[in-house]
């Protein structure tokens, strides 16, 4: 039987060509086929890996070959220092989108809320906001039926307080005043070549793609919002890096104020956000 040790090596090897991170997928990969944690597999690397677990680890190690995201192999992302469940219903939590979740957390800590999330998914940022602000009020909305299902465990497992109903954006909301809503929603135009590369191909298509240039659903959204909206309530929506002035656009069409875009960690334009009238 293989020792730790040789897994690792032999691993990262074989996924240099189809990861920039071979060495910490491999690690997380083989740690959760032993549940253990990555610190075993240099405290114990000569340890050998039994037939069951080289087996699983085999059989996740060709579907990661084949670019299947690790995240949907291991059913797991941390963000925001939180593990979050995720499956192929749901989008993997982006490390751009925990800017959504700074933004809110600053239109929201002088306000008594209430704070929506539009297409919620796995819940990731309607669980943190609940987890950082629990005296507030948070609402999370999504059209899956399989994604609000994960939503929904990962909000008992971290024990955040969010009331999640299924609506495709405002449809099925009863009319109330938000002081913040945020939006992550589809914004790849269908023919964007992106949706066929890397980890896309894995996940819910109709999480990813809308269409009129990938901007149907952000202008709907745009439009409806400040019937939701309190009086100087905020509205945060994320968009691809090349949208941000066609959103700004939008939101002044629309008569918000103190419309501003702000780039991610790459220097991007992540998220636009801008404060009813």
């Amino acid at each position: 039987m293989p020792t730790i040790a040789t897994l690792l090596q032999r691993t990262t090897e074989k996924l240099k060509g189809i990861s920039e991170s071979a060495r910490l997928d491999t690690e997380l990969l083989l740690s959760h086929c032993i549940d253990k944690p990555r610190e075993y597999l240099y405290t114990w690397p000569e340890s050998e890996v039994t037939a069951q677990q080289e087996f699983k680890f085999d059989q996740l190690l060709k579907r990661r070959l084949q670019g299947e995201p690790l995240a949907y192999l291991t059913g797991e992302k941390e963000f925001w220092s939180h593990t979050f469940k995720v499956t192929s219903d749901t989008l993997i939590p982006r490390p751009d989108t925990e800017l959504m979740v700074e933004l809110a957390l600053s239109k929201l800590d002088s306000t008594a809320g209430p704070f929506l999330d539009l297409g919620t998914g796995s819940g990731a940022i309607a669980i943190c906001v609940a987890k950082e602000l629990p005296a507030i009020d948070v609402v999370a909305v999504e059209y899956s039926g399989a994604a609000m299902a994960v939503a929904k465990i990962n909000a008992q497992t971290l024990n955040a307080r969010v009331q999640l109903i299924k609506s495709n954006w405002f449809e099925q909301l009863p009319v109330q005043s938000f002081a913040a809503i945020a939006a992550n929603p589809p914004y790849i135009a269908a023919d964007d070549p992106h949706l066929a590369r890397g980890g896309l191909p894995f996940e819910p298509i109709e999480a990813l793609r809308s269409c009129d240039n990938g901007f149907a659903d952000i202008t709907a959204i745009i439009k409806e919002a400040p019937e939701y909206l309190q009086s100087n309530g905020w509205l945060l929506i994320e968009h691809g890096h090349t949208q941000g002035q066609r959103t700004r656009e939008l939101m002044l069409e629309n008569h918000f104020s103190q419309v501003e875009t702000i780039k991610d960690l790459a220097n991007n334009d992540r998220v636009t956000l801008g404060q009813k009238a």
